[in-house]
C-alpha cells in the first residue's frame, strides 16, 4: 500500500486541529489492523486496537454538536481514556515485537501528542465549568 499521500507528514501535523489529528491517526490505525491481519498476527490485540485507535476521534467528532458542557467534556474525557487504551495496545506490539520498533514509535509519538492535547481540553473546559 502506497501510504505516502494518504497519512499527513510531521510538518503538517504540526498545524493540525485536533480532530483532524485524530482521523490522521485513526487512518493509520486502520491500516495498522490490515497489516497485522494480512499477516495473521494477532486477531485479538489487532480488533482491539482497530476499536480503541479509531474511537478517539469518533467520540470527539461527536462532541461537536453537544447537549451541554458537561456532554462536551464527557466526550473528549471518552476520547482520552481510548487514547490512552490505544498507546497501552501500541506498546504491547512493540514490546511483543508484533510491528517494528519505528512504526511503534511513530504511532506512539501521535498517540502521545493527542492524548496531551485532550488534557488541555479537559483542563480547559472542566476549569471554565466550575
Amino acid at each position: 500500500m502506497n501510504t505516502k499521500n494518504i497519512f499527513a507528514s510531521e510538518e503538517e501535523k504540526q498545524s493540525m486541529r485536533i480532530h483532524d489529528l485524530t482521523f490522521d491517526f485513526a487512518k493509520r490505525i486502520v491500516a495498522l489492523y490490515r497489516s497485522l491481519r494480512f499477516s495473521n498476527k494477532d486477531d485479538v490485540i489487532s480488533k482491539q486496537i482497530l476499536k480503541s485507535g479509531t474511537s478517539i476521534g469518533a467520540n470527539l467528532y461527536e462532541s461537536k454538536y453537544p447537549q451541554s458542557d458537561a456532554d462536551y467534556l464527557s466526550k473528549v474525557n471518552i476520547a482520552l481514556k481510548e487514547a490512552s487504551e490505544t498507546e497501552f495496545w501500541l506498546k504491547l506490539l512493540k514490546d511483543s515485537s508484533y510491528i517494528t520498533e519505528t512504526e511503534a514509535d511513530s504511532l506512539i509519538k501521535d498517540c502521545t501528542r493527542i492524548i496531551k492535547i485532550l488534557i488541555s481540553i479537559v483542563k480547559k473546559v472542566s476549569n471554565r465549568i466550575k
